[in-house]
């Protein structure tokens, strides 16, 4: 069946993630960076007076954002992102005080669209809090790979997902209707003996290529072996540790009541700009 002119392009084989996300549940997942999402997004809600009698967590690989909240909510449900876009998210409308998501609305084709359906599951004044990965995530990997392949191979095939950056989500928060929406970054460095166990651990935490349009074939040993000395020559430590970067992009709004600040209307305010910043005569 032909997409309809308005669907979301497919980007990821949702499926395929699904499939890999389970596999290092059945041996030693990495679990260091979704650890540390776990902890912020306890800090973060520690900053917010309110109760949350009724929370879902949208897609969350683990147990790990759940195990951290434990005590600050009250029924605390999981919900599934779907693998088909067609297939709505199973939450009733204005049912929920409060939705988490971590590490897992990146891999999704229908940002927009699903932002949307969790506005419209949140109560009046429900709070959204999600963090994804973003911005300049594996951009040391990216570039060593993009430079590999065009010196053994003539070309470039997609092999890192592309990721949104800060302002494409603060846009997409207002888009999908969420009063006082508040984006920011923390980017995770973290170091590797070299390329190889980066991407091991990328495997570990289920976090391989699973673009729909990824190359099909194995990679070439020595594309492989450029790859892994560009990034030696471009992105080594003093100690000879490699870095690679993780931009954990944070999103937060909340659904709109009568009861949140509004903005000022244009020419209400009561005093000029001009006045604001002169500066006095000395």
């Amino acid at each position: 069946m032909a997409p309809t002119p308005n669907a979301a392009p497919i980007l990821f084989d949702r499926a395929l993630l699904r499939a890999r996300r389970d596999r290092p549940l059945r041996g030693a997942a990495a679990t260091f960076l979704l650890d540390r999402v776990a902890g912020d997004m306890a800090e973060r809600l520690q900053a917010v007076v309110r109760d949350f009698a009724s929370a879902a967590d949208i897609g969350t690989p683990g147990d790990q954002v759940r195990a951290a909240l434990a005590g600050r909510v009250g029924r605390f449900i999981h919900v599934d992102l779907p693998d088909r876009e067609s297939e709505p998210l199973s939450l009733m409308p204005e049912s929920l005080d409060l939705a988490v998501s971590a590490l897992a609305l990146q891999f999704v084709n229908d940002l927009p669209g699903v932002l949307a359906q969790i506005r419209r599951a949140l109560k009046p004044d429900g709070l959204l809090l999600a963090a994804i990965i973003g911005g300049d995530t594996l951009t040391e990997l990216r570039q060593s790979f993009a430079a590999a392949e065009a010196e053994c191979e003539g070309g470039v095939s997609p092999r890192v997902a592309p990721f949104a950056d800060l302002r494409d989500v603060g846009a997409l928060l207002q888009r999908a209707g969420f009063a006082l929406p508040v984006a920011d970054v923390d980017r995770v460095v973290v170091r590797y003996d070299s390329p190889f166990a980066l991407m091991i651990d990328l495997r570990r935490m289920g976090a391989t290529n699973v673009l729909v349009e990824r190359r099909r074939t194995p990679t070439r040993r020595g594309t492989m072996l450029r790859m892994a000395q560009v990034y030696a020559e471009r992105f080594t430590d003093a100690d000879g540790r490699l870095r690679a970067t993780f931009d954990v992009i944070w999103l937060s709004g909340w659904s709109p009541h009568e009861s949140q600040q509004k903005p000022l209307q244009p020419g209400s305010a009561k005093a000029s700009l001009a006045d604001a910043v002169r500066l006095p005569k000395g």
